[in-house]
């Protein structure tokens, strides 16, 4: 089932990328108390997540927590060395927090996975961004697949 408005965030561990190398991190914790931003791409690297979806939140970011966001964070369905590789790629410092999910664990969770295997890729999460408060989504926007409109940062903004 998918994730929506009012449900809270499962308690999922997660690697987090880092300057000092991989960190778990419990979905939980990461949400308790503050405002986030997640927002999950199918693929590190992949073109629509490079070239638009990771860059407009990076511009966005100052906008996001202007109105009230504490965390900003990318989820995607690799490990956290690609996820860390990717972050350099991008000139992530600190705005963005870099989440992998490689075994696809808080894809399956919040019931956004999709399966990519045909194509090559296996079990893939789909393009999304979802506003939790206090570990309670408030807004939850997914892509129909192939589309870039809902989950972008100007969309997250406008619902915020």
């Amino acid at each position: 089932m998918t994730i929506k408005a009012g449900d809270s965030i499962p308690s999922v561990k997660v690697m987090q990328a880092t300057a000092e190398g991989p960190k778990e991190v419990d979905t939980a914790e990461l949400f308790k108390g503050r405002t986030v931003v997640l927002f999950g791409v199918p693929g590190a690297f992949t073109p629509t997540c490079s070239a638009k979806h990771l860059p407009g939140f990076v511009t966005q970011a100052a906008a996001l927590k202007a109105k009230g966001v504490d965390t900003i964070a990318c989820m995607s369905v690799n490990d956290a060395f690609v996820m860390g590789a990717w972050a350099k790629d991008q000139g992530i410092t600190d705005e963005i927090v870099m989440l992998a999910d490689g075994s696809a664990n808080v894809t399956r969770a919040l019931g956004l996975e999709m399966d990519l295997t045909a194509r090559g890729l296996g079990v893939r999460s789909q393009r999304f961004a979802l506003v939790a408060k206090d570990g309670k989504v408030a807004h939850v926007a997914v892509e129909q697949p192939g589309q870039f409109e809902v989950s972008k940062a100007e969309a997250v903004l406008a619902a915020l």
